[in-house]
C-alpha cells in the first residue's frame, strides 16, 4: 500500500520577521558608506601612463607637473585630476585631402588656391608633428588639430600666393615647400601652441583638372625636355672643351721645341761661319779654296776634280781624286802592316 507523505509543520502567517537593533542598522550602513569610500579612493588615486603618452596632473584645476609612462597615485578627485595626451606619439594630419583605407577623398576647401599670377592651383600636403609641453597644447589652443590644419592652410596659401603658377608646378615645389615648413613652425612658436613640426612633404601641386591640366602638363614636358637637351649639350662640352685644350697644349708644346731647335741651330751656325771666317781673316787665299773644294765636293760628289795651269804653253794639272784614292790606299796598307808587325811582336 502506499503511504501518504507526512506533511511538515505549517508555516505562522501571523510571525514577524527578526527586527535589527538601532546600533546594528548603524554600524551596517557605515560599513557600506566606508566600502564605497574605499572602492573610490582606490579607483580614483592611481592611474596608468602608456610609453607614448604622457600626464598632466591639475591640482584644484590649476596645472602643477607631468608624468611619464607607468603607474602613478594621485590624490581624487576633486583634489587633483590627470589629463593624459600622446605626447611621445608622432602624428600626421593631411592637407587637401582624407583618406579612408585605400580611398583617398579630395577636400577642395583646403587644396585650392590662388598663385600670384592669379591662376588656380591644388596643393596637397602631409604634416608629421609631435607635441613638445603639454602646458601649451592643453591651455593655449582649444582644438590643436583644427588649429594645425588652419596654420598650415595659411601658410600654403600665403606662400604659393606670392608665386607663379609656371614656377609652382615645376622648379619650385622644393623651395615652396621649405618656405611653408619654415612659416608654419613660426606660428607655432608665437602663438606658443606645444605642437613641434617634424616635417612637411607636398604630394601634389598642380592646375586643377581637365584642360588646364593638360597644358601645363605640356608645358612641364617641354621643360624636362628643354633640361635634357641643356644637359646633353653641357655633356658634349664637358667633353670636347678638355681635349681641345690638350691638342692646343700640344701644338703649342710643339711649336716651343721647333722654337728652340731652329734657335739653335741658328746659333750652330753662326757659331761656325765666326770659326771659319776667323780662319778666313788669317789667311783669306788658303780658306778661300778650301770652302770652294768643299762646297763642289758636295754639290759633285762623284765629280774628278783636276786643278790646271793655263798660264804657260804647257798645261800643267794636278789630278786631286788620284792623289786623294792613291793616298788613302796607302795609309790603309800601313795601317794593316803595323798591326801585322804588333801582332808578331806580342807572339
Amino acid at each position: 500500500m502506499n503511504q501518504e507523505p507526512q506533511a511538515g509543520p505549517k508555516a505562522n502567517p501571523n510571525r514577524k520577521p527578526p527586527e535589527l537593533k538601532p546600533g546594528t542598522v548603524k554600524k551596517l550602513m557605515i560599513g557600506i558608506a566606508a566600502a564605497i569610500v574605499i572602492i573610490y579612493l582606490g579607483s580614483s588615486s592611481f592611474y596608468t601612463v602608456q610609453e607614448q603618452e604622457r600626464a598632466a596632473v591639475l591640482t584644484f584645476g590649476k596645472y602643477s607637473h607631468e608624468t611619464t609612462s607607468g603607474l602613478h597615485f594621485k590624490w581624487p578627485a576633486p583634489i587633483q585630476q590627470v589629463r593624459i595626451v600622446p605626447a611621445e606619439l608622432t602624428q600626421h594630419i593631411t592637407i587637401g585631402y582624407r583618406q579612408n583605407g585605400d580611398e583617398v577623398i579630395p577636400v577642395d576647401e583646403e587644396a585650392i588656391m590662388i598663385t600670384g599670377d592669379e591662376n588656380i592651383v591644388s596643393a596637397d600636403a602631409v604634416v608629421t608633428w609631435k607635441i613638445s609641453d603639454i602646458h601649451d597644447y592643453l591651455y593655449n589652443i582649444s582644438n590643436p588639430e583644427q588649429f594645425l590644419r588652419n596654420a598650415t592652410g595659411a601658410s600654403i596659401r600665403s606662400v604659393i600666393g606670392s608665386q607663379k603658377l609656371d614656377y609652382a608646378i615645376t622648379d619650385g615645389k622644393t623651395a615652396i615647400q621649405d618656405q611653408v615648413r619654415e612659416r608654419l613652425i613660426e606660428l607655432q612658436s608665437k602663438y606658443e601652441t606645444g605642437i613641434q613640426i617634424i616635417d612637411l612633404k607636398f604630394q601634389d601641386i598642380e592646375p586643377p583638372g581637365g584642360e588646364v591640366e593638360d597644358a601645363f602638363r605640356a608645358v612641364t614636358n617641354a621643360r624636362e625636355e628643354k633640361n635634357t637637351k641643356i644637359n646633353n649639350a653641357a655633356k658634349y662640352e664637358n667633353d670636347r672643351i678638355p681635349k681641345a685644350r690638350g691638342e692646343a697644349q700640344a701644338l703649342i708644346e710643339h711649336a716651343e721645341a721647333e722654337k728652340k731647335s731652329r734657335i739653335l741651330n741658328a746659333e750652330g751656325d753662326v757659331a761656325k761661319f765666326n770659326a771659319i771666317y776667323a780662319e778666313y781673316a788669317k789667311n783669306p787665299d788658303v780658306t778661300e779654296s778650301r770652302l770652294i773644294l768643299e762646297t763642289l765636293e758636295k754639290i759633285l760628289p762623284n765629280a774628278q776634280i783636276f786643278i790646271t795651269n793655263s798660264g804657260s804653253d804647257t798645261v800643267n794639272y794636278l789630278p786631286l781624286n788620284e792623289l786623294l784614292r792613291d793616298k788613302g790606299a796607302s795609309s790603309s796598307s800601313g795601317s794593316s802592316t803595323s798591326d801585322n808587325t804588333q801582332g808578331g811582336n806580342a807572339q
